[in-house]
């Protein structure tokens, strides 16, 4: 039985801007386009993302992975995060003139299958990579152990059946640094799946000061810490390496760098990046991952950039002009 999705009140995250301006690269898509192509996120050499271009900001658009800076069909669907795998869309979204947000999952044309509203301002979304689970993760406010500060809910739900695997991953048994572990400030964000099976996860766990990253098991409800200073997680396409946003020094205050932990090892690696990434880093393909940078405060207007994931050096690179919230439709 389908369950409505709730959590509590709604926070105001406001994420910094890259404070850099791209001249000449910008690609422009006027409304009358974006509200009449059709779009279609089969898998297939291509890239679904979130315009914000004038004329078309907060529509989804799909451009070719052979030419990502060229010609983008623009759909009429409007979302403020989306991600998308195997023909499946999670579609983050206001939902009606209140400060509420709704998920919505998509299919191949970006129909709408189901929606659920929620409570709080929604930030992270991912999609299994046969497309069948589906997770979000919103900011909220009001919980008395944190003073009034941000504090998060994840969701995961199982497109096919229509089940909550994880309404609050709070309730996962959790084990840090080899002991079980309880507290009453333990926060989980940024959920990402291991590309086979339905089981693993990982995410990012926040508690008494420090970030770690965690891994869980959905049939077994729980979760064990790896790593520390790990934000954001996303598994490669080989799943060998997570891609994560890591804190300056281990202060967020400082910013954050790209990086990519090996799964073996738990060795990480800092990417070629000197600007600030507040993204959840997506892969482009097993050797080169790709995150949103804004050029601007308000946030308004961001750009897709790609950097070598070995950390050898590489530049980064202007990707996708004009957009957000990346993804490679396998």
């Amino acid at each position: 039985m389908r369950r409505i999705l709730l959590t509590s009140i709604v926070a105001v995250v406001l994420a910094g801007g890259a404070g850099f301006y791209i001249r000449g690269a910008a690609h422009r898509n006027d409304a009358a386009a974006a509200a009449s192509e059709e779009v279609d996120i089969s898998p297939g050499p291509k890239l679904l993302v979130r315009s914000t271009a004038d004329g078309a900001k907060g529509h989804l658009a799909v451009v070719s992975a052979a030419d990502p800076g060229g010609p983008r069909k623009t759909s009429s669907v409007t979302c403020d995060r989306v991600y998308a795998a195997a023909g499946t869309a999670i579609c983050l979204r206001p939902d009606g003139p209140l400060a509420t947000y709704q998920i919505a999952v998509l299919g191949r044309h970006l129909e709408e299958r189901d929606g659920y509203p929620i409570v709080g301002v929604p930030n992270r979304a991912r999609v299994s990579a046969d497309g069948r689970l589906v997770t979000w993760t919103a900011f909220v406010t009001g919980d008395s152990y944190n003073g009034g500060q941000f504090s998060t809910r994840v969701g995961v739900l199982d497109t096919a059946t229509g089940d909550v695997l994880a309404d609050t991953l709070e309730s996962y048994a959790l084990t840090r640094d080899g002991r079980p572990y309880q507290a009453a400030d333990v926060n989980y964000w940024g959920v990402t799946f291991a590309p086979a099976g339905d089981r693993t996860f990982y995410a990012t766990l926040s508690t008494a000061g420090h970030r770690y990253l965690v891994q869980g098991d959905f049939a077994t409800r729980t979760v064990r810490t790896l790593a520390e200073n790990v934000e954001c997680p996303s598994v490669s396409p080989d799943g060998t390496r997570i891609a994560f946003k890591q804190a300056v020094g281990g202060d967020p205050a400082r910013g954050w760098r790209p990086a990519v932990l090996d799964l073996a090892t738990l060795r990480p690696t800092v990417l070629a990046e000197t600007r600030s990434v507040d993204d959840q880093i997506a892969w482009l393909d097993d050797h080169t991952v790709m995150y949103a940078l804004h050029r601007d405060h308000a946030g308004d207007h961001a750009d897709v950039w790609s950097l070598p994931a070995d950390g050898g050096g590489g530049a980064a690179t202007l990707l996708v002009p004009d957009a957000e919230s990346p993804a490679y439709l396998r």
